[in-house]
């Protein structure tokens, strides 16, 4: 369809409408088509060199290949094509993205031994250009099993979705599918499941989409407003999230020249549960829907409002542990909902990107890692500062692990991260209360390993499809568990090349090193309250092993190493010396 067609427009010809994500992050008009073909997508900084102009004929074709090959990924551009011939159907275009073979050394061993179809299997996949009027007598004309799929052209306009309409049996509705588990929003790699799913024929392995469906009643505005939501979030981060922390930071600094150091602690201590609570009034404004300067409004005077009351209300480390408690139970309560808040929230998954959907993404596995390890400490020493060590250590270890399942399992959280670093640093955290041992060791690396376990056999037995299924369980061997530990690498090592990185890691660096210099002062600070050290050092190890882990390694290390600082402030600003020296 002609670029600019809109949701409203799809509808009124008839067909099921929604929104569709064109790429990871912003790609060519022919990356989305090849996307589609290959049912499958990596992010370009994986490719080893960038993807060449095809032209009319296709003549770079051999290239389009061998590019596909060095990306640790099972990535077969023309693959849907190639599976539909052999499986005997036609396919018709005047797109040479469409016509190509996807691997033509490969073409008999792809008839033979990969492609099932079944007795119902036949038909043609025919692919063109049309217009709204053209659109209006397709769907007219359609029989049977018929089905037309409309795409707007690609590529969108910046930062936004493409949209798409199905018609035929079955569409009737909002499109969704379990790639992205919104209504109204698929990938482009969940079109090519789709039409395999219809026309008969087995969807390969190779293929990471799933097949689009329509649910519901179409309501069009909130597709709309999707996109816009969608569309904003990356450029809104920024906006609202760093001139809110500018300007708590300035009001700090203020604080501190202006009361004589007298103003310090408190100051420290409201901007601790300020930035503790940022996240939770980010969860409201995605529910508001709000602009930019009402966000704006929402985050800045929300959070200090709330910090305000809890210190009023509870006052040291119990009004740390109420903030982080009440930030965590937020997004879990969201999660087991299955609310849309999450993803739409600034510091969700930021779905515009084209990576994650549903669940948590990144962002929030760093931040909520830190407020459940750390904030259990807290809330410790707040309302059972006389529990014992071993007690204490038990409250640890079963909150890690009730994290681990509401983050991490496919249903909820989906985030496979949070099942390896929420149990660690719990364990850790239960190891530092309870007496080192052999069984303490023991427990900290059987701690992670059980609750990855015990997230995969949830995922199996509840039909999850998530993350951790996808690429890890049904994984063909070896080879495509070091494709996936590859790629992983790829873009933990990628994300530290970002500008902003050179920013931050000096300053990271900067507060290890002051760490260090000051380690006895701070072991004095900590030494009153061992609950939390422990979550402090729980909290530490579950950042180390995120950045370590994860394809986003950086980000980890920024947020995680901000949010541990938060509660080290918090911890200086409760001790007892009042001479406004610093440390």
């Amino acid at each position: 369809m002609p670029q600019g067609t809109t949701v409203a427009e799809l509808a009124e010809k008839g067909l099921a409408p929604g929104l569709m994500s064109a790429g990871l992050g912003s790609v060519p008009p022919e990356q989305t088509y090849l996307d589609i073909t290959q049912g499958n997508r990596v992010f370009d900084s994986l490719y080893d060199s960038p993807l060449p102009p095809l032209g009319a004929d296709c003549a770079a074709w051999p290239a389009v290949i061998r590019r596909a090959d060095s990306a640790p990924a099972d990535i077969v551009p023309g693959l849907l094509q190639s599976d539909l011939r052999a499986a005997g159907l036609r396919v018709r275009s005047d797109a040479c993205i469409v016509t190509a073979p996807a691997m033509p050394d490969r073409a008999s061993a792809l008839d033979h031994t990969r492609v099932g179809k079944t007795a119902e299997a036949t038909g043609d996949l025919v692919v063109g250009r049309a217009s709204l009027g053209g659109l209006g007598r397709g769907v007219g004309r359609l029989r049977g099993g018929d089905l037309l799929i409309a795409i707007e052209r690609a590529p969108p306009e910046a930062g936004r979705a493409l949209t798409i309409g199905i018609a035929g049996r079955g569409f009737d509705g909002e499109l969704t599918s379990d790639s992205t588990r919104l209504d109204g929003y698929v990938l482009a790699t969940d079109v090519a499941p789709t039409i395999l799913e219809r026309l008969g024929v087995d969807v390969p392995a190779e293929m990471s989409g799933r097949p689009i469906r329509a649910e519901g009643a179409v309501d069009v505005a909130a597709i709309e407003s999707l996109g816009d939501r969608m569309a904003a979030i990356p450029d809104r981060r920024g906006p609202v999230i760093g001139f809110a922390l500018l300007a708590w930071i300035v009001a700090l600094a203020l604080a501190a020249v202006l009361g004589g150091g007298r103003a310090a602690r408190p100051a420290v201590r409201m901007l601790a549960l300020a930035i503790v609570y940022l996240p939770l009034v980010l969860l409201l404004g995605a529910a508001f829907d709000a602009g930019t300067g009402v966000e704006q409004l929402l985050v800045i005077l929300g959070a200090p409002a709330l910090a305000a009351a809890t210190l009023a209300a509870l006052g040291g480390y119990r009004a740390l542990g109420f903030a982080s408690a009440a930030t965590v139970l937020a997004y879990a309560v969201d999660m087991v909902a299955g609310s849309p808040l999450t993803s739409l929230s600034l510091l969700g998954p930021n779905p515009g990107l084209g990576v994650r959907f549903y669940g948590i993404g990144n962002e929030l596995e760093a931040l909520l890692a830190v407020l459940v390890i750390a904030g259990t400490g807290s809330a410790l020493a707040g309302f059972r500062p006389s529990m014992a060590p071993r007690p204490a250590a038990a409250v640890f270890l079963g909150v890690g692990l009730l994290a681990a399942f509401v983050f991490a399992a496919g249903r909820f959280g989906a985030d496979v991260g949070a099942a390896i670093v929420f149990p660690l640093g719990a364990a850790v955290a239960a190891a530092v209360l309870a007496a080192s041992s052999r069984r303490v060791a023991l427990l900290i690396v059987a701690t992670p390993i059980l609750a990855v376990a015990a997230l995969a056999a949830v995922d199996l037995l509840s039909g999850a499809d998530a993350h951790l299924t996808r690429s890890v369980l049904d994984a063909g061997g070896l080879g495509d568990l070091a494709e996936v530990a590859q790629r992983r690498l790829q873009l933990s090592a990628h994300s530290f090349s970002r500008p902003i990185v050179f920013v931050f890691l000096p300053l990271i660096l900067a507060v290890v090193v002051l760490a260090f210099v000051w380690r006895r002062q701070i072991a004095g600070w900590l030494a009153p309250r061992p609950a939390v050290r422990a979550g402090l050092a729980g909290a530490l190890v579950a950042t180390v092993a995120g950045t370590l882990a994860n394809d986003s390694g950086a980000l980890l290390l920024e947020i995680g190493s901000a949010y541990l600082l938060v509660f080290l402030g918090y911890a200086w600003a409760e001790t007892t010396d009042t001479s406004g020296r610093y440390p």
